[in-house]
Parts: structure tokens; sequence; C-alpha cells
């Protein structure tokens, strides 16, 4: 009786049993490649989305990067000066602005490149890049100084801006803009900031975003 036991204990598996095992095994492995399947398709998915995401919010920025914004748009400044009726032409030789520093006008065929200039830049040149929607921030070099400058100087964005000082100025500091100027007396003042968040890159200008490189440089330039 044991042996018989030992006998059926030991024996191989029938046709059918192995069949069985095969269909089984078959199945397990059919569960696990369409679980694989599922999880490449998951990740492509992800991948994708976070891709589309990327493109539109990139495509989004350009756009309103490209646009530039309306100046009107924005909440007043309390002391910015308005003018009107500035023409925009290209002229040579110098050219007679009031206010002054100038806040548009006719103005030379070339821009001043945008950047930070230890010395006085010409106006005419000036004038262009504030057509380009560049502001252009003036201090008088007898006031605003040592640690006074480098802390106007950091405040500075590093595109669409020219700071530089100007002789003869009736305040400190003055912001302009195409059309728009601000005077102000100390470095620290909040306005300085509202200023250029306002008008760099404003539509108000005649050619809002054209470029303020490729141009020339004034004496001095630092960066």
């Amino acid at each position: 009786m044991r042996e018989d036991q030992a006998r059926e204990t030991n024996a191989k598996p029938t046709i059918k049993q192995r069949r069985e095992i095969k269909r089984a095994n078959q199945r397990e492995l059919e569960k696990s490649h369409q679980a694989s399947v599922k999880r490449r398709n998951l990740i492509t998915a992800i991948v994708a989305g976070v891709t589309v995401i990327a493109l539109v919010a990139l495509v989004s920025i350009a756009s309103i990067s490209a646009k530039g914004h309306s100046a009107s748009t924005l909440a007043p400044i309390e002391g910015v000066q308005l003018f009107s009726g500035l023409e925009a032409n290209h002229v040579p030789g110098k050219v007679a602005y009031n206010p002054m520093p100038p806040v548009g006008g006719n103005h030379a065929a070339a821009v001043l490149n945008c950047g930070i200039y230890s010395e006085p830049v010409p106006n005419e040149e000036a004038v262009h890049s504030l057509e380009h929607s560049a502001v252009w921030v003036t201090y008088d070099p007898k006031i605003i100084s040592g640690t006074s400058l480098k802390s106007l100087q950091k405040a500075m964005p590093t595109t669409y801006v020219i700071l530089s000082p100007f002789i003869g100025l009736p305040s400190p500091i003055v912001a302009s803009a195409w059309g728009a100027q601000l005077k102000v007396s100390q470095v620290g003042d909040p306005r300085i900031e509202q200023f250029l968040a306002k008008y760099r890159e404003s539509k108000s200008a005649p050619e809002p975003s054209a470029p303020c490189t490729g141009g020339i440089n004034g004496s001095g330039k630092i960066a």
C-alpha cells in the first residue's frame, strides 16, 4: 500500500495537467504584460500632458513679453507728469528738448544700447531707446554717489532700462519714459520701482519692445 502511494506521489503530471499548468502560466504572463502596457501608457500620457502644459505656458509668456502691456491699465503713480504730441522722427544733429531730461521727440537714427552708464549719454540716442519702450533713469552725480548709487544700480532691471548721470537735473533722480516723467529725491522711493513696472516695455511707446540693443554704446557703459 505504501509503495502504491509513493508511486502516485512521484508520478509525472499527466498531459491534461501539463496543459492546465501551461495555460495558467500563460494567463499570468498575459496579466503581467497587460499591467506593463498600462503602466507605459500612463507614464506616456502624464509626460505628454506635462509637455503640453509647459508649451502653453511658454507660448503665453512669450506672447505677453512680445506684446508688452498698456501703461494706462496700471494704477496711476503719484507725481508722474504726462506729455503728449511728441514727434518721433529720425533727425541728424542735436535736438532742443523740453523737458530735460527728454521724454520723447525727434531723435537720432541710432538707438542707445540699454544698460548702466557711469557717464552722461547722448540725449538723441537715449530718446530712441525711449521710443522702443525703455525707461531712462537719470541721477545727479553730486547727490547720488557711493552706497546710494550702488543701491540704485542694483534696483535696475537687466533689460529695457538706461541708468546714467545727468548734469543739471531738477531733482536728485528723474525717471523718464516716452511721454512720462517722475522726479524723486531718494533712492529708496518706491515710486521708482512702480514707474519701471508701469512704463518699461509699455505699449504707450511708439515702438514697444523694439530692440534696445544692437545700437551704440555711450561712454562709461559698465553693465
